[in-house]
């Protein structure tokens, strides 16, 4: 019996490596489901397998025939069967997301989607404030305020610049012996920086994106890759494909770390902080101990059309 990570899922075939650091192509063995989990893929990249060696003309493939507990996984809703889930990775220690004030601009309602979701699943986030070099003073000031928002509220922000040596450095002792996963608009910068991080990322990434641009609009797949200092990065597909399913109205704020603190405030158990009497949401609104652009995000997400709504 061997043991391995998952470092890609096509589907029906995975790429694996294992212990000893070789890697295996690897199928499933008969029909696998884990239970409590409707998904669309049984297994996925971050997943910890066991699987069997057998020989198939002039290689060895793997069966798998295990797969060992999650500490999390990240979620997007299966493009075909709504009432399931694509699971797109597992076991993530970290997910950066990368923020731009302009070129393209990053929205707070945008950062606070990403914020619910990682808080859903149990993942540690980190805001990385990006292309610092190309702001001007103006600029830098909005910036320091919408990382103050985020500071306040407990999360890791950082301001870099993917040309500035000792930024770069500090990502990369971020990543230190831990699987990230790297995300934000297209043209954040996001490549930019992990090609400078690990320069022999740059053409994986190419052909990566090359084969799936081959036949389909939209890559499901995640693909996990080693950098240097124990550390791997998992590719994944973009973030509008990301979200929570099914969450109830009643418990999208129990996703805000700041709502939850003072919740039990509210007068009354099922309050939605909306307009209901002696909020306690509210009044941290009202005296700013509670940042309005999270509000802001909160009240758009439960009127927007998402899974967010009963």
């Amino acid at each position: 019996m061997n043991k391995g990570i998952v470092y890609r899922s096509t589907g029906s075939w995975y790429l694996v490596k294992d212990s000893q650091g070789f890697f295996y192509s690897c199928r499933i063995k008969g029909k696998f489901r884990i239970q409590g989990i409707k998904s669309t893929n049984p297994i996925a990249v971050g997943d910890q397998v066991e699987f069997d060696l057998v020989e198939e003309g002039s290689e060895m493939l793997g069966i798998i025939t295990e797969i060992g507990p999650r500490e999390n996984y990240l979620v997007r809703k299966s493009v075909n069967l709504s009432k399931q889930i694509h699971i797109i990775a597992s076991n993530i220690d970290q997910a950066f997301l990368l923020i731009t004030l302009n070129n393209p601009p990053t929205s707070f309602t945008f950062i606070d989607r990403f914020l619910i979701t990682t808080e859903a699943y149990q993942i540690p986030a980190v805001l990385l404030f990006n292309k610092m070099d190309t702001y001007s003073d103006e600029e830098k000031v909005e910036v320091s305020r919408m990382q103050s928002v985020y500071e306040s509220i407990g999360y890791a922000c950082y301001q870099i610049s993917s040309f500035n040596k000792k930024d770069v450095r500090l990502i990369g002792e971020l990543m230190e012996n831990k699987s990230s996963m790297f995300t934000g608009h297209s043209g954040v910068g996001k490549s930019t920086l992990l090609n400078t991080i690990s320069p022999g990322l740059n053409l994986k990434t190419k052909v990566i994106s090359e084969q799936h641009q081959q036949g389909q609009h939209t890559t499901t797949y995640a693909e996990m890759f080693d950098l240097e200092g124990n550390a791997r990065i998992i590719d994944t597909p973009g973030i509008k494909g990301f979200g929570v399913v099914d969450i109830a109205s009643e418990e999208l704020g129990n996703y805000f770390p700041e709502f939850l603190k003072v919740k039990q405030e509210c007068k009354f158990n099922n309050c939605l902080h909306l307009d209901e009497p002696r909020c306690a949401v509210k009044n941290g609104v009202d005296d700013e101990s509670i940042p309005t652009s999270r509000y802001k995000s909160y009240v758009q997400l439960l009127e927007d059309d998402t899974p967010y709504r009963n």
